[in-house]
């Protein structure tokens, strides 16, 4: 098929498919959690969202990955904590967010930069990191629905490859691959693999920290390695982990979305040799540009922590004429913007209820996850 996916699947997928169980279930709910239900049900949260407005002039950002219907979610085979919500749990987010708080694109905030004027109170980006299908399918026709804006970060050379990101595709082999033992000379990594669902997450999870540390190519050559070893090419697709295609980027642009760079490659920009970083932040303007015919002003660095982009990398973005830039540092931006090439954002997780949402949108410095430092190889 064009789009790179099989219609018979090879014996792995479907002894996979056959395999398949819910999600992990949510963690019990903490004390920061159960004073958000508390605050949400007896409608404390608007005053104080209100209040906090007068004392404070910041702009949220809002980071999404992936948003499934319910039944997909369920029976998901790749990285689970890239699911940031349900359908249902989306399309309750963005009513709270219309009601209560004014979504921009950064279009919108460059303009106020650019004419000296300021940002409406509680102005809210939402954003979406990556670009498979199920921003298209699932998450664009509720944001056209309810007339809400979104921005959507996507890298370029993914596009129309039906192949899914190598990270996405690491897990996805872990979960699934019929071996006995997990081997990463270059981590010193040999690891029997476990039986349980819950211990190949939690190994995969351990193993894409570990190799985060390393350069950009050694890791792509652990997965490379993998892919083969396992006979699980990257290449075949998987219907559930399918980028987007051109023309479905040109309808969203067309209907009021924002579409950004995330790279060429979804590497890590700071983990690449400097000129291989300047063509992935050059590559993707100019690929996003000439496809859709618009500036292409705003970038989100891949996985986005502080080694994942540095002066460096910020002096190469800057320099190719984007305005600003976004990382996955939890917190929020005050204004006027300090750090436009550093924008905080506050992540969207598939375990959090609409009042431990609308907790993190109104009192991020209560409610929003703290920023990880990376574990070292």
């Amino acid at each position: 098929m064009e789009d790179g996916v099989h219609q018979a699947p090879p014996p792995w997928r479907a002894s996979a498919d056959a395999a398949r169980r819910p999600l992990p279930p949510a963690p019990r709910a903490g004390l920061r959690q159960r004073v958000a239900r508390v605050l949400h049900a007896g409608g404390a949260l608007r005053g104080l969202l209100m209040l906090r407005s007068l004392r404070r002039r910041d702009l949220r950002v809002l980071a999404y990955h992936r948003v499934l219907p319910g039944a997909v979610a369920q029976a998901f085979d790749f990285d689970p904590e890239l699911v940031s919500a349900t359908a249902e749990q989306f399309r309750a987010q963005m009513q709270l967010l219309r009601r209560r708080f004014h979504p921009l694109r950064f279009r919108d905030v460059i303009d106020a930069l650019d004419h000296g004027r300021a940002l409406p109170p509680r102005a809210v980006v939402v954003t979406f990191d990556d670009g498979y299908d199920d921003n298209y399918r699932v998450a664009f026709p509720i944001l056209r629905e309810l007339g809400l804006p979104a921005t959507f970060f996507v890298s370029t050379g993914h596009i129309e490859s039906g192949r899914a990101y190598a990270y996405d595709w690491l897990v996805h082999m872990i979960r699934s691959v019929h071996a006995a033992r997990l081997q990463v000379a270059e981590l010193r990594l040999d690891r029997a693999l476990p039986d349980t669902r819950e211990g190949r997450l939690a190994l995969a999870a351990e193993l894409l920290d570990r190799m985060k540390s390393l350069d950009a190519p050694v890791q792509a050559a652990i997965i490379e390695r993998l892919e083969r070893e396992w006979s699980m090419p990257r290449q075949h697709g998987h219907a559930d982990c399918r980028p987007m295609g051109w023309d479905e980027l040109r309808e969203m642009h067309a209907a009021g979305m924002e579409i950004g760079s995330h790279g060429v490659w979804h590497h890590m920009l700071a983990k690449l040799p400097r000129e291989e970083m300047r063509g992935e932040v050059v590559g993707s303007k100019q690929a996003l540009e000439r496809e859709l015919g618009a500036a292409c002003e705003v970038i989100s660095y891949p996985v986005g922590g502080l080694d994942a982009y540095d002066d460096e990398v910020v002096r190469a973005v800057r320099d190719a004429g984007y305005r600003l830039g976004c990382s996955y540092r939890s917190g929020t931006n005050p204004l006027p913007l300090h750090e436009p090439y550093g924008l905080r954002r506050l992540a969207v997780e598939r375990h959090m209820d609409l009042s431990w949402f609308a907790a993190q949108a109104s009192l991020p410095e209560i409610f929003s996850y703290p920023s990880r430092q990376r574990t070292t190889g």
